[in-house]
């Protein structure tokens, strides 16, 4: 329903503006006058650019003022008053759109900081969190000073109950490696110099760990770092980090500027569509708003593809092993950037979703079913024909621990399920008519044999998990 109730908020907006009443003009018209998308620009760059700098005041301002109801470690009632306080400083702060903006870059610490995390004293590494950074407050929410987190960090403050809830601090130690998707609750027991590898459940009784390594679900202890990860701890440090950390701020603001500049003018040519059907409807009626949305829903499926193409060259992308200081990561993340598939998941569950899929450049196969699948990078990624991908399973074909960034592809037969919430790692193959347990986690350069059955956190094939 939004699409129509956004076509109609927007037509009410314009339509009783006086300044910008002029742009309908009831007649065939106003389409050859120049003025008309004159005015369609002007009015796009004020939305989208306003909508920005009014929502950072937004986000800094009215949760902090909101948090002022609330009060650490008191209980309080689900559905009433201060509920719906917690509930607005949640949304109000977890805008994705900033996050995608500020992330990957150095930038993020200070918008961060903005919303009010306790960051302690920051050493910069121009990747100190990702762009997937959530939490319930983040006026109880701390990361100590050297912390990296990669993506898809979840900061849990708030506990609840059948009844009721209370908000409680959540601190990060210093110098720990936060890998994908951890959500960290508020009693984690972990320290100072930890690493938390990819869907690590954080242990919450207990010693407190520290220069340790943690992996699976329930976690156990791995080393904190691999040999092979000290390659280019030469480039994070003294002058040539400075230099190279520079160059990739240079960089980043670069790929910030071309990520706006793609969401505007995509925003520009949703305002036409609506602009257009608001002068259509005198003549056609309500059909044109549903031709409207269907034109919307094309160009923007056309539109990101052809971004992403040009981001790739037109090429698949190749497999990385390389610095965080590297140029060749930096160009990756102009891709996480600029390519945007979150309308993709618009697609779950219908035969379109595969098309997309392919249109993005991954390698899918026939009758594959899609209910909800995230592919980070597309290109590298293959499905054989008749496979079901669940809802929420992801399949990743990169990694980053500390400064090293890792990439390859990832190969799945003809057949294979790949169960909800489960994530498969890159380098890794999947045999034919093989199944993924669902939220399991397949490490990368696994290789499951065909008509295996593998489950859990670390995968590994199911009657060994059984034993174990």
């Amino acid at each position: 329903m939004y699409l129509p109730l956004a076509l109609a908020g927007v037509s009410l907006v314009f339509t009783t503006v006086p300044q910008l009443n002029a742009v309908f003009t009831p007649g065939p018209q106003a389409f050859t006058s120049p003025a008309f998308y004159v005015e369609a620009l002007a009015a796009s760059l004020v939305a989208f650019f306003g909508g920005i700098v009014a929502g950072l005041l937004v986000v800094s301002t009215v949760p902090r003022l909101l948090s002022l109801a609330m009060e650490p470690g008191r209980t309080y009632p689900l559905y009433g008053f201060h509920h719906s306080i917690q509930r607005a400083i949640t949304r109000l702060t977890n805008i994705r759109f900033f996050t995608t903006l500020f992330g990957d870059s150095s930038a993020i610490v200070h918008y961060l900081r903005c919303l009010g995390y306790d960051l302690c004293h920051v050493e910069q590494t121009g990747s100190n969190f990702g762009s997937l950074v959530k939490h319930d407050t983040p006026y109880l929410s701390t990361v100590g000073t050297g912390t990296m987190v990669a993506d898809g960090l979840s900061i849990i403050n708030a506990d609840f109950s059948s009844s009721s809830f209370r908000l409680s601090r959540t601190s990060i130690g210093p110098n720990n490696f936060i890998g994908n998707r951890i959500a960290y609750p508020a009693g984690g027991r972990t320290g100072d110099n930890c690493l938390l590898a990819t869907k690590t459940m954080v242990p919450v009784d207990g010693p407190v760990r520290e220069g340790v390594g943690l992996l699976g679900s329930p976690s156990f202890q791995i080393p904190r770092s691999v040999l092979r990860d000290t390659r280019f701890d030469q480039l994070a440090q003294g002058a040539e980090m400075r230099r190279r950390l520079a160059a990739k701020n240079r960089h980043n603001a670069v790929t910030a500027s071309l990520h706006l500049v793609a969401r505007w003018f995509h925003f520009f040519v949703l305002v036409l569509i609506t602009m257009t059907a608001v002068e259509l409807f005198p003549t056609l009626g309500v059909p044109v708003y549903a031709l409207a949305g269907l034109l919307t829903v094309v160009f923007t499926v056309f539109y990101f593809a052809l971004i992403e193409r040009t981001v790739t060259g037109f090429r698949p992308l190749r497999s990385l092993y390389c610095s965080i200081y590297d140029p060749d990561f930096w160009g990756h993340e102009r891709y996480w950037k600029l390519t945007s598939h979150e309308y993709v998941q618009a697609f779950n569950g219908t035969p379109f979703k595969v098309l997309v899929w392919r249109l993005l450049g991954a390698r899918i196969g026939r009758r594959v079913f899609d209910d909800g699948c995230a592919i980070t990078e597309r290109t590298l990624v293959s499905v054989g024909d008749g496979s079901a991908l669940n809802a929420g399973s992801v399949i990743q074909c990169h990694s980053q621990e500390d400064g090293t960034f890792k990439s390859d592809r990832a190969t799945i037969g003809a057949g294979v399920t790949i169960g909800v919430g489960a994530l498969v790692h890159y380098g890794t193959t999947i045999g034919d008519r093989a199944q993924l347990a669902p939220d399991s986690f397949l490490m990368k350069g696994e290789e499951v044999p065909p008509e295996a059955r593998w489950e859990g956190n670390p995968a590994q094939e199911a009657d060994t998990v059984r034993d174990r």
